[in-house]
């Protein structure tokens, strides 16, 4: 389905959790910073704090539990139900802790974004912070990128690092990034929202150009 462009950009957001990243795209949105609309959103988890946040910008909620289906599909097959009633634009991933089919994500491809808390391609999957300080690494940081088959590897279109303190734990390089993430965020979808970032060929574009090699600067 090819989406025509409409002015604000329907979105649906799938969270898992506490939804601090849903918080600033509500935020950027009501600010008027993005020109979006979210439609709905959606938890596979119930009773999260997420949900709140969206209850209390009044948008629509809905939880989709991974627990009450059979396997991988079926759940994803429910879960598309559920987005394509709202006809989204965009779909954006705000710490949705699910792994999803192919056919899912072919389904939404170059309307699908997520974050990662990595400087992509490095640490892709879980626990990325312990794993960046186990390495050594002297800067860390996130990503956000378009959704492709690829766990965590689709073209990345935003990047920002912040530095691997001698005496960081995982907790406090995880606050750190998170600084990050409601930055970068809401700056990635209010690009897509303007109609300038968009995903040709397995390439993210930028005003038409390829994003090559993104700066990892930090504020």
């Amino acid at each position: 389905m090819t989406h025509q462009a409409t002015s604000p950009l329907p979105v649906v957001v799938l969270i898992s959790g506490s939804g601090s990243n849903l918080q600033a795209i509500i935020d950027a949105a009501q600010r008027q910073e993005i020109d979006i609309e979210i439609k709905a959103v959606i938890s596979n988890r119930p009773a999260v704090a997420g949900l709140e946040r969206a209850q209390r910008a009044g948008i629509e909620t809905y939880v989709v539990d991974h627990t009450q289906f059979a396997d991988r599909r079926s759940f994803d097959t429910a879960l598309a139900q559920v987005i394509d009633r709202h006809q989204p634009g965009l779909v954006i991933l705000a710490g949705f802790m699910r792994i999803l089919t192919q056919e899912f994500v072919e389904h939404y491809l170059g309307r699908m974004l997520n974050i990662h808390p990595s400087l992509l391609p490095n640490f892709q999957g879980l626990n990325t912070h312990q794993r960046a300080i186990d390495a050594g690494v002297s800067e860390h940081g996130v990503s956000v990128h378009f959704v492709t088959p690829e766990l965590d590897g689709g073209p990345v279109v935003r990047r920002a690092s912040v530095p691997v303190l001698p005496n960081d734990s995982a907790d406090t390089l995880a606050a750190r990034v998170l600084k990050q993430e409601h930055r970068i965020y809401p700056e990635a979808v209010g690009l897509f929202a303007a109609g300038r970032l968009k995903l040709q060929d397995n390439v993210a574009q930028l005003d038409g150009q390829p994003i090559a090699q993104l700066p990892r600067t930090a504020e």
